[in-house]
């Protein structure tokens, strides 16, 4: 009888299972947290191991093999350009939910004590001066994802100007973004262990006492996650891409894993732009695209924060008026650009929006204990948003592949 090969996203959802009935089993022992912990964190580092030199070298290998700069302008707009309207509808969507189910309404919760991190914004003068590398090898030993892309871009424009000369250069980053995404294969062979790890830890650190209180949080912010992905990123998917949607599906399990269980959309950068490509992205729009949704785009965070902003004016008895709502897209919007490459953006833009609409800086403490919670949800929507954002603008620009099902991994 054959052997049958369990497929890569069926281990990691079987260690993620196994990882939190052994959180729930371990909760008040330590050293299977500590050891959890452990193994999650090598799965961590392995990914980001990875990052820098495959974006690198896929990004400087695709803009080496563009001749028409105008093309590499194009695929820009329209990748910001989704980004924005994604990003959008996101936040609306969390508003509207919120606004019908009141997750606030009725809590006596107490915020005394309560004070959350003081953060200022960067000036955009300083966000755009960022983005330019004083010294490259410093923007990949800190892993500076904007600045990569753009000394990338421009080394890649270097070598396609040497013409036949820089061609020699142009098969060598070619190469070593084929090496790397071999690697990348490698690493995930460590997923399922990983995965057991992290959620081990997590289930052990937080348990599952800390649901209860803020429990409809975590039910709007789950069921807009998949309001989200069935009424837009589906209908794209179907009628933009022109794609399965099962296919889709299938061919994003892996990258969904990786970001539900690590909450970082940047763990997951290495296999979103293996399997979008696999699905038919080119390698141009999804090395440059992805790497970039990477930073800027937030699906997932602009739905939470339409969700945590009625659910804090709600506790704190602050009244949330049709223009205010509208200020608050707006105010996401500006904030996702304006905080672009800067940790802690998510921080900062709810802080943002909080000052704007005049509420209290508290409310961000308030759902602090369950943050881990609602980031497991948010971060898989930033990067099925990232992935989708490449699918179009490859099928805009002419440049998706078609593949037989047969070649879907």
């Amino acid at each position: 009888m054959a052997k049958v090969k369990a497929s890569l996203p069926l281990q990691m959802a079987i260690g993620m299972i196994a990882g939190i009935i052994v959180g729930i089993l371990a909760q008040n022992t330590p050293i299977v947290s500590d050891v959890a912990k452990f193994l999650g964190d090598i799965f961590i580092r392995l990914i980001r191991m990875v990052v820098v030199p495959l974006v690198f070298a896929t990004l400087v290998a695709g803009a080496a093999g563009i001749s028409d700069t105008a093309k590499l302008g194009r695929v820009a707009v329209k990748t910001m350009l989704y980004y924005l309207l994604t990003t959008m509808a996101s936040v609306a969507v969390g508003l509207l939910l919120a606004n019908i189910m009141h997750p606030g309404a009725g809590l006596n919760l107490s915020t005394e004590g309560l004070q959350a991190k003081q953060v200022t914004p960067p000036a955009l003068s300083d966000t755009l001066m960022n983005l330019i590398p004083i010294n490259p090898v410093e923007a990949m030993a800190k892993g500076n994802m904007l600045q990569i892309i753009i000394f990338a871009i421009i080394f890649g424009f270097g070598i396609s100007a040497l013409g036949e000369n820089g061609r020699h250069l142009h098969r060598f980053f070619d190469a070593c973004g084929e090496a790397m995404v071999k690697v990348t294969g490698f690493v995930m062979m460590y997923a399922p262990i990983g995965v057991f790890g992290l959620m081990a830890y997590t289930v052990t650190k937080h348990g599952l006492a800390v649901l209860l209180p803020l429990g409809k949080v975590i039910v709007i912010m789950y069921l807009g996650c998949a309001i989200l992905f069935c009424c837009m990123f589906l209908p794209l998917v179907k009628f933009i891409v022109r794609i399965p949607v099962k296919r889709f599906v299938k061919g994003m399990l892996e990258p969904f894993m990786i970001g539900f269980t690590t909450c970082s959309s940047a763990a997951a950068l290495p296999s979103n732009m293996r399997c979008a490509e696999e699905l038919g992205a080119s390698r141009t729009v999804a090395s440059f695209g992805i790497p970039l949704g990477n930073t800027i785009n937030m699906n997932g965070t602009a739905l939470y924060m339409g969700i945590n902003t009625i659910f804090v004016a709600e506790v704190f008895g602050i009244p949330m008026p049709f223009d205010t709502q509208l200020t608050v897209i707006l105010m996401s919007i500006l904030a996702a650009v304006g905080t672009m490459g800067v940790p802690g953006a998510g921080l900062i833009m709810m802080s943002i929006i909080f000052v704007q609409v005049g509420m209290p800086l508290e409310g961000v403490a308030l759902i602090a204990g369950i943050d881990r919670i609602l980031d497991m949800a948010r971060t898989p929507m930033n990067v099925i948003g990232d992935s989708l954002g490449a699918l179009v603008v490859s099928r805009l620009e002419g440049d998706f592949v078609d593949k037989p099902e047969k070649e879907q991994v």
